[in-house]
């Protein structure tokens, strides 16, 4: 080192020389809500290519319970595995859905164990955007979960009358119905400190309002008191406006029914979700 280069490295660094090199370019332009939370939406997807094994309750699932409701109890139910595949079919679909957003919760509560969620929280970005990303994320496990099932379906013999485009609505629905609920299961990884107990409290609350709806059966055969219950259950709602939606029928009332629900769980566990969040220890 010669004389020169050592007197500029003992010199010191003036305020002027180093706002220029910090400024030398062009600062990018801070990023927006939509664009950080399809970021992270991309994230999501990206664990499922790089950990397809969570996909088994989208796949696996669904095909187990339609073979084994349509074949075990079809013929008891309706007379015939056909005629019971065509009131199931749309009732599997909608219970592989609301069944499938659980992963949500445990997924993101996986990932506040692990430290990853105190990183995303210290980056300059939209707060909610980690959490609506991977809600955004799991809509393609349910639009997977969703064409599995029409598939099988397809396969076994089930004929909507209400062709594709009757089939397309009741699926947008559904995806919509299942984003909002997962909100809820966001909730409960903020509260819960495992992803377990996340994975129990959700089997608990989910199994009664799946099968005490009309998904496999018609509620008329049921004690009165029971109709009463599946009556106010919004997974019977649901299931009705996916059947019609399928049989070429347009349950307006039922799909208002279903959109004003939707609406109450973002309105009621949006807000305490992310209070929940912003107050994370």
């Amino acid at each position: 080192m010669n004389a020169t280069s050592a007197e500029q490295a003992s010199a010191p660094v003036t305020e002027d020389a180093l706002r220029s090199v910090l400024l030398a370019g062009e600062r990018p332009s801070r990023p927006g809500p939509v664009r950080t939370s399809l970021t992270f939406g991309w994230r999501a997807l990206l664990k499922i290519k790089h950990v397809p094994e969570q996909l088994v309750d989208v796949t696996m699932f669904p095909i187990m319970f339609t073979l084994m409701f349509t074949y075990l109890f079809g013929g008891a139910l309706a007379g015939s595995t056909q005629a019971y595949l065509q009131f199931l079919l749309p009732g599997i679909l909608v219970q592989a859905n609301v069944m499938i957003t659980m992963n949500t919760g445990i997924t993101l509560n996986t990932d506040i164990q692990k430290g990853v969620f105190d990183r995303f929280r210290s980056l300059p970005v939209w707060r909610p955007s980690p959490l609506v990303g991977a809600l955004l994320g799991d809509v393609m496990r349910y639009s997977i979960g969703s064409a599995i099932v029409i598939t099988l379906g397809l396969v076994l013999g089930f004929r909507p009358e209400g062709g594709a485009i009757g089939v397309v609505l009741s699926v947008v629905l559904l995806l919509v119905f299942s984003f909002c609920l997962s909100w809820l299961w966001t909730m409960l990884s903020l509260i819960l400190r495992t992803p377990n107990s996340v994975a129990g409290v959700s089997l608990m609350v989910m199994f009664p309002l799946t099968f005490v709806s009309n998904i496999f059966v018609d509620p008329k055969t049921m004690p009165g008191w029971m109709q009463a219950v599946v009556e106010v259950n919004p997974i019977t709602h649901l299931a009705t406006v996916v059947r019609g939606l399928m049989d070429g029928s347009v349950p307006a009332g039922e799909i208002g029914w279903v959109l004003v629900s939707s609406v109450l769980l973002v309105a009621v566990f949006g807000p305490i979700t992310m209070v929940l969040y912003r107050n994370k220890k």
